[in-house]
């Protein structure tokens, strides 16, 4: 689930999006949960940033559709 549908298609509709970014949250959680603080190292913390880079670069993504839809 990278920011498509299960077509391969680019998400275009606002309520898919939303659930896309939840799933991608919620993923989120469950590493940041499944981290021991007392053993996690940097690399833990790296995969976290980068998850959230990736929402991140995701909910630009989906800004600029809906701006690029709306000219």
């Amino acid at each position: 689930m990278k920011g498509v549908d299960h077509l391969g298609s680019p998400i275009q509709n606002k309520n898919t999006q939303v659930d896309f970014l939840k799933h991608r949250l919620n993923m989120f959680i469950d590493v940041l949960d499944a981290i021991d603080p007392e053993d996690a190292d940097l690399e833990d913390i790296d995969r976290l940033i980068a998850m959230l880079d990736d929402m991140e670069s995701k909910c630009r993504e989906f800004n600029n559709r809906e701006v690029n839809e709306s000219v």
